[in-house]
């Protein structure tokens, strides 16, 4: 069985349904650890021992935010930038995170057809979110593609929010349990595409 670290990063938790919905879905499961990144260092001083034992501790990190400005909630490129250090994270003598799974769980207000080349946003979200691919590759980690829950700006209907808790719960578990399909998913644009065609039946 893997431990999940979920690193959860929003600045305003309170306001945002869809995300404390999906952390509803998975809080009290076992091996899965819920670390508030804005809620554990409201003054952005991050204790980079303590982050990097959490990290050591668990087989897979999930990162769940919102997409801020094409990225990330600042907070989260301050944690990159001190906790995953040289000689730790990545270079010739680091070993500590190899092997260890990376994967964003990421809400965002447009929907999937403004992703693409011909859309308003005209980067699909993969390629937005590219650097993190990028750093998972440095620190020798098993990259995964998000899981996203689009179009919040539209408004969600409460039924397709619940839908989005479930399948976040049965990803984690999937991630978990080991029967999430790693190499299938990794070929989805979204981890949550289908997750019936990625995880098997125990």
């Amino acid at each position: 069985m893997r431990k999940i670290l979920i690193q959860f990063v929003h600045p305003a938790r309170s306001r945002s349904k869809i995300n404390n919905t999906l952390r509803a879905a998975v809080e009290g499961l076992d091996g899965v650890t819920i670390n508030d990144l804005y809620a554990t260092y409201p003054d952005f001083l991050i204790d980079v021992q303590r982050e990097q034992q959490l990290c050591e501790e668990h087989d897979a990190i999930i990162f769940q935010h919102p997409l801020y400005w094409y990225s990330t909630p600042s907070i989260m490129k301050e944690w990159l930038d001190l906790v995953l250090e040289h000689g730790w994270a990545y270079g010739s003598q680091a070993s500590l995170l190899k092997g260890k799974l990376f994967l964003q769980a990421i809400t965002a207000g447009g929907d999937d057809s403004t992703y693409r080349k011909d859309g308003y946003n005209e980067f699909s979200l993969r390629e937005l979110i590219s650097p993190y691919r990028a750093t998972a590759k440095l620190c020798n980690m098993v990259w995964l593609p998000p899981f996203a829950v689009l179009g919040i700006h539209r408004g969600l209907p409460e039924e397709e929010i619940k839908m989005h808790g479930e399948d976040y719960r049965r990803m984690v578990i999937g991630l978990r349990d080991g029967t999430l399909d790693i190499e299938q998913g990794r070929k989805e644009d979204y981890l949550n595409n289908d997750l019936h065609a990625i995880i098997r039946r125990p």
